[in-house]
């Protein structure tokens, strides 16, 4: 057995332990045991980063095939939201982003690599850009799970349930952190937007005419969202389903055809 199969078992074990030990107390007076909780986590985010460094990196290149971006995706996200978890009541997303992540190990050991072009290093400017929407995506999909916290949170007290918002953090201020999130992720959005329209050649090419045009409408949705709760108070429901529309844009643009190109048509 090589050590890849070996890293995505430890990570896959310890991300559905972590997730366990979360789901098994949510609803307990005294929450999750957010210590052990942590270990689990570190154990696995360790072994994720073992995996990644395998794959994503070699001398002379970036591999930036979708399974490795996912992977990368998926641990940048877990590693946002476990520093958050140490401040921060984040009991409903740990066992989401820890599960997803922990799935996905799994799923590496028996996707096959697929041939993909790695980008070169040299290439600065078209690796930045990847890098920006990259970061941009993690934080947009960040701010998607907080606002389905939002919502969750503002549910059960409309239903006056106490018992099951007691270990989550108030709604206000959980209102609060989805905009700043959601405007952290929009200027990166937006920044490597720009420079894809003023650095790179195939940015309006034909073959990636629809991951432009999807970016785009999905910024634009983002910023409408921003200009509707700063100048209408958009809250609730209708920020929860314009954000859940432009991170599904947001996730076609970046994912949907090279999952056709490296899965179905390969």
């Amino acid at each position: 057995m090589d050590f890849l199969v070996i890293g995505y078992s430890i990570a896959f074990i310890a991300y559905m332990l972590a997730t366990l030990a979360i789901l098994s107390r949510l609803f307990h007076p005294k929450g999750p045991n957010l210590n052990q909780v942590l270990v689990l986590a570190i154990i696995a985010v360790i072994s994720h980063i073992f995996n990644g460094a395998q794959l994503f990196l070699s001398p002379d290149a970036i591999n930036f095939s979708l399974p490795n971006v996912i992977s990368l995706v998926s641990l940048a996200i877990t590693i946002t939201i476990s520093l958050i978890a140490l401040r921060m009541k984040v009991n409903l997303l740990l066992p989401v982003i820890y599960g997803f992540a922990g799935i996905w190990q799994l799923i590496m050991i028996f996707i096959p690599q697929t041939e993909s072009i790695p980008l070169m290093t040299e290439k600065a400017i078209l690796v930045g850009h990847i890098s920006i929407a990259l970061i941009a995506y993690c934080i947009l999909i960040i701010a998607t799970l907080y606002a389905f916290q939002v919502a969750y949170i503002n549910l059960k007290l409309k239903n006056k349930n106490l018992t099951a918002v007691v270990h989550l953090p108030p709604l206000m201020q959980v209102e609060k952190q989805l905009f700043t999130i959601l405007i952290m992720g929009t200027v990166c959005l937006f920044a490597s937007q720009l420079i894809g329209l003023l650095f790179l050649d195939g940015f309006w090419a034909k073959e990636n005419l629809h991951k432009t045009v999807l970016s785009l409408i999905a910024l634009a949705i983002y910023v409408i969202i921003l200009a509707g709760h700063f100048y209408q108070g958009w809250r609730g429901h209708r920020v929860l389903l314009l954000t859940i529309t432009a991170s599904v844009l947001l996730t076609l643009s970046y994912f949907g055809s090279r999952f056709v190109k490296e899965f179905i048509l390969s």
